[in-house]
């Protein structure tokens, strides 16, 4: 290598430094920090006290962890595909119409609302009594209470909230499409759901699996919500992993075995991505 290359490169390492620095302080280091803290059991007032793999043997044989995951991995399985589907259909009106512009914001509107205060909203629209949801249906149903409606209300509201931040991508998708591709699929017949089918959705894939790989991580770390409308009742019916996480580090003070959690969550979440990403990769072009 000449003494010009070896500039060139030592200068991008320079300017990646910034970013490199980012990712190991608030990324690597705090993943760390939480593997170091697994081992050792602590009250958050006492000293700490190494206990080597007992708080993963504790964990991994927690009826009531394997719990959470079920109810986390139920919710994921209902807000993704939802968010999803609603989202596409959105953004399909709104792609290819004029002056949208204050649709789209709209739509987008309850994405930017802080998680906390959108539950405290529909907790109240979910109100057995007095509650704007029952009043339009005109009957008295215990969303939040009756564990059978409990996880799909709180489903619902997630939907509601990310559904509009969805649209945003598969607009910016639609819109990127050139138009003689969609003119020529036209006139082989590709009208109507036949163009959604083998014309849109093959060539937003790349969006899909940034949505999809995006919703399925919100999903998996869905706190707030279920803290201002459930606090993971009734019983537990609602009781997602983060909010397990939440109440072992400080209700419980046991931050060792929420730590077990947290790496827990970390790997599944891993896994998943790293399985969409397989299976997007051999079916995705990002060249139009």
């Amino acid at each position: 290598m000449n003494r010009r290359g070896a500039r060139r490169g030592m200068t991008s390492y320079v300017l990646l430094l910034p970013s490199l620095i980012g990712v190991g302080a608030f990324l690597v280091l705090p993943i760390l920090v939480v593997a170091w803290l697994s081992l050792h059991s602590w009250n958050l007032l006492g000293p700490m006290e190494f206990v080597g793999l007992r708080n993963w043997r504790s964990v991994l044989g927690d009826a009531a962890f394997g719990h959470a995951l079920l109810v986390t991995l139920a919710l994921t399985a209902i807000v993704v595909p939802a968010q999803t589907v609603l989202g596409f259909a959105v953004a399909a009106l709104l792609a290819r119409r004029r002056g949208a512009t204050s649709l789209r914001v709209m739509y987008a509107l309850p994405w930017m609302c802080a998680p906390v205060a959108v539950g405290v909203v529909w907790q109240w629209m979910f109100a057995p009594t007095g509650g704007a949801v029952n009043a339009a249906l005109g009957l008295r149903v215990e969303w939040l209470s009756d564990p059978a409606l409990a996880l799909p209300s709180v489903a619902a509201v997630s939907v509601w909230a990310n559904f509009g931040y969805v649209a945003l991508f598969f607009v910016a998708g639609i819109r990127a499409i050139p138009g003689e591709i969609l003119d020529a699929g036209a006139l082989d017949g590709a009208t109507g759901w036949r163009r959604i089918r083998w014309l849109i959705l093959p060539l937003l894939r790349p969006t899909m699996f940034f949505v999809l790989v995006t919703g399925v991580l919100t999903a998996f770390q869905t706190f707030d919500t279920v803290y201002a409308l459930t606090k993971g009742g009734p019983g537990d019916r609602t009781d997602v992993l983060a909010m397990r996480i939440f109440t072992e580090a400080f209700d419980a003070a046991r931050p060792g075995r929420a730590a077990v959690m947290a790496l827990v969550v970390f790997a599944v979440m891993f896994a998943i991505t790293v399985a969409q990403h397989r299976y997007f990769r051999d079916r995705t072009s990002y060249e139009l």
